[in-house]
């Protein structure tokens, strides 16, 4: 892809496995001419056991550089305060960063009565302080100023409702709507957009037969979502026809548990 048809640099993160939502959102800005800084944490990968390859990551690096962009794979903890400053400095190696996808999350089932205080510190670090931090880190970067209707920056999150024996994930994704909506506010004199996404139920390798069934039967759409969905989505809100959009949290899940 030739350089004039580029966008800029968009970090995203939560980009380990290929069967991810974080691959879908990796190969779709791709295609619209993004170069990409991803994001992956081995460990949680490890821990969580979902269907993956020790290659994964390089895979889906390598998928996106076939459409002609530029891709840098950055391992980092989100969970330690240091990574998102540390993210943005080498995602700003590859070009001016203009957008920040966030799609990492600590995701490990526990209710009210059998969660511990270690699960739900690692569950508001990674899901609600480092989407702050990134933020953070992501604005400063910008320009302090920029005239009325112009796009600097481009943030897009994704949330979910699931907090039933998901308490610690679900309180936290909670917070992270509530931080990337501040700050289409607080953003605006730097050109940002900021938009949350909850994409509904999508099998990344963690549904049983028994889940995708009931979720299936809850979508009018007559299907489970798909990462590809999500992506095209978030591609929109990437491209100066979504440049309207801005402090959202916008459904994308077939009309999922709408009755």
């Amino acid at each position: 892809m030739s350089k004039e048809h580029r966008r800029g640099v968009a970090i995203i993160t939560g980009v380990g496995r290929r069967r991810s939502i974080g691959a879908g959102l990796a190969v779709g800005l791709a295609r619209d001419g993004w170069d990409l800084a991803l994001n992956h944490w081995t460990p949680y990968d490890d821990r969580i056991d979902l269907e993956r390859t020790p290659d994964d990551p390089e895979a889906i690096a390598d998928e996106c550089r076939a459409l002609g962009v530029s891709v840098e794979l950055i391992p980092g903890d989100l969970a330690d305060p240091a990574t998102p400053v540390r993210l943005l400095e080498k995602a700003r190696q590859l070009g001016p960063v203009t957008g920040l996808v966030m799609s990492h999350c600590e995701s490990v089932d526990s209710s009210i009565l059998t969660t511990d205080l270690e699960s739900w510190d690692r569950h508001f670090a990674v899901n609600a302080r480092a989407t702050w931090l990134l933020i953070k880190a992501f604005a400063e970067q910008l320009p302090a100023s920029v005239d009325p209707g112009w796009v600097g920056g481009r943030i897009v999150a994704l949330t979910s409702d699931h907090t039933v024996h998901n308490l610690p994930y679900g309180a936290s994704k909670g917070a992270l709507d509530r931080i990337v909506t501040a700050a289409a506010v607080e953003l605006a004199d730097r050109g940002v957009r900021a938009n949350v996404v909850n994409p509904g139920p999508i099998d990344t390798g963690w549904m049983s037969d028994e889940i995708r069934d009931s979720g299936i039967a809850a979508t009018p759409a007559g299907r489970l979502g798909t990462p590809d969905d999500t992506a095209d989505l978030v591609r929109f809100l990437f491209s100066a026809e979504g440049a309207w959009m801005n402090g959202q949290v916008l459904y994308s899940n077939g009309g999922f548990n709408v009755g």
